[in-house]
Formats: structure tokens, sequence, C-alpha cells
């Protein structure tokens, strides 16, 4: 896997908003920033209710006028119903965009095999987009690294797609798509799915600490609470890496620990089966109980592994606190 790896990405899809105001109401509607996200530049974002709970996570980027948000598959119509809903009568139009089809390459040969398409992948940062050399081979996202490794995720048509997978293919190993869900996993970047709409404000799957979160854009649905989570008080739950040797874990599922057994100290936000054995996961957890006693899933015994991202210390004063918030924030 590290030499280079190809797949199909699975379980997304990608809906497309279109017209004079896309960029500005969706803006006011996503935690990141929209009106300042760049042609070469992809984001993650989310889209909160009232509470500040999460409705789904997005990877974005633009394309000319077009924004496109991809969001797993079982999300798709009740996001496009409800932002569609809430725009008014701003000048959006959204739809699905199945002309779309998504690659994901990884490893240290996925660069040179992404080269005949693609000039300046040696210059491609983390969250950088690159179209291809001829319009019709579409665009490359670089996605944050995954054991070690980058990833990236090619955007073109299907037909295309078909077209250029014999000549990746030789170069890369050719895998199930189920595995990109792992390497996702590994990279500690969490998927909102159908089972976990609505149960995390975004810190609590460490969306603030891969760039899914912009504390001074302004506006949206559950800022408050977002920016209270974040500026006052200790963050009590945060997400981790998992291993456990189960079968199948599936995202939802609660999480228990020894030292309270009698309620859930944690969810499992996403998992996918590890060919070496069992299942990789994202934990939602108590921080508290991480090291208090055993925990577990299911009867599953859960062992805790090293996330590609440091958590960092909550500890805050409220002194402290007021100090770090903008004058946003306590205005909100």
């Amino acid at each position: 896997m590290a030499s280079g790896y190809l797949c199909t990405v699975p379980e997304q899809a990608i809906l497309l908003a279109t017209g004079d105001d896309a960029a500005s109401f969706l803006h006011s509607q996503l935690s990141n920033d929209v009106l300042k996200l760049g042609e070469k530049e992809a984001r993650l974002a989310t889209y909160c209710n009232a509470k500040g709970r999460m409705l789904a996570s997005f990877l974005m980027w633009k394309s000319g006028a077009n924004i496109y948000l991809q969001m797993t598959q079982d999300l798709l119509p009740a996001m496009q119903k409800r932002l569609q809903m809430y725009a008014l009568r701003a000048k959006i139009k959204l739809s699905p965009a199945t002309e779309l089809f998504a690659l994901g390459l990884g490893g240290s040969k996925a660069q040179a095999a992404l080269a005949p398409w693609f000039s300046g992948l040696a210059d491609l940062a983390v969250g950088g987009k690159l179209d291809a050399t001829e319009s019709c081979f579409g665009c490359v996202l670089r996605l944050a690294d995954s054991l070690g490794q980058p990833r990236y995720q090619w955007l073109l048509a299907e037909a295309q797609a078909l077209a250029v997978w014999p000549q990746l293919a030789a170069q890369l190993t050719a895998m199930p798509s189920e595995m990109w869900n792992l390497f996702a996993i590994h990279a500690g970047i969490a998927r909102i799915e159908a089972a976990t709409v609505e149960k995390f404000v975004p810190q609590m799957v460490n969306f603030e600490l891969v760039g899914g979160v912009n504390f001074k854009k302004g506006c949206y649905p559950g800022q408050e609470v977002v920016a209270r989570s974040q500026y006052l008080g200790k963050l009590k739950r945060r997400m981790y890496l998992a291993h456990s040797d189960a079968s199948a874990l599936a995202a939802g599922s609660e999480v228990f620990s020894s030292a309270d057994p009698e309620q859930a100290c944690g969810m499992v936000v996403n998992a996918a089966i590890n060919p070496a054995g069992g299942v990789d996961a994202l934990l939602e957890l108590k921080s508290a109980l991480i090291n208090a006693g055993s925990l577990h899933v299911d009867s599953h015994p859960i062992t805790l592994l090293t996330l590609p991202y440091a958590l960092p210390n909550e500890e805050k004063t409220e002194e402290k606190a007021q100090e770090q918030a903008p004058a946003s924030a306590e205005k909100q």
C-alpha cells in the first residue's frame, strides 16, 4: 500500500451549487469560509443545526462559479432539500453532480501515476486542487495524508475514468473501494453518515483540528454553540483512532468503558475492515474515560491507536478563555 494504490471512492455523492448567490448563500450556512474558497484549493466544512450538531460533513471545492460539496451518499437528498428550502430568494440551484466519478489514489507512486494528466503535482500541498492539462480529465484534490503517505482524489467523467484506469493500474495496486474508507479513518477525518446525524458538535470529532471550522467567518447555523465550545471551558469529548477484533462495527454504535459500565462513554463515528484483521475506527469518547478503564463495543475490546495529529491540551481557565475568544464569539 505504501508504494501506491488505486480504488474507486465508495458511498460518496456530490452536490453542485450554481447561481449568482451560490457562494454567499453557502457561506452563510456552512462552518468554513466559502467566499474565500479559491480555484486551487479544497476545504472541509460542516452543516450544523441551531444547536451546533452536525447534519453533514463536506469536502468542498470550486470550479469557476460552481461549488461542489462531497458528502456520504445517504445524506445527499436531505441536504439538497434542506439547503434549497433555506435558500428562499437567493439565486442558487442545487443538483446532484452525477456526471462526476471519483478515483482514490495514494502512496509514494501516486504522484508519478497522475503526472501524464496533471503538471505541478509536486507543488500541490494538502488541501490543494489542480485542474488537468486537458479539461475533459477534470481535477485532482490533494487530501490529508494517511499512514504517512499522500492521498489524492481524481474527479472526472466516468468514461474518462474507465479509459485511464488500465494505465493507472499498471503502476498502482488496485484495491477494493472499501479501502478508501480505511485510509480516511487513518487520516483522522470524520465523515458524518445517516447514523450519526445530529450526534456531534464539530469539536467532538476534531473537525476544527483538520481545517473544517473557520472561527472568523461570520454567522452560520449553530455558530454560537460551536464558538462557545471552542473558547469557554473544557472540551470533554474528542475523537480517537482505535482498533477492534470485531468482524464489523457500525457507525452510531455505542462505546462503553469498564470504569462506568452503566452508560455509554462514546460512539463509533466511522469504521472499516482492516485486511490485516479486525476493524479500525474513529470513536467519539469522553476524554476522562479513555485511560480510566477498558473500552468495548458490543463486547469487543477496543485498543486506542495514535492519530496523525495531536489533540490540544483542553484545560482553560475562564480568564484565558476570554482572552482567546474573538469579539464575534462573545456577541453571538
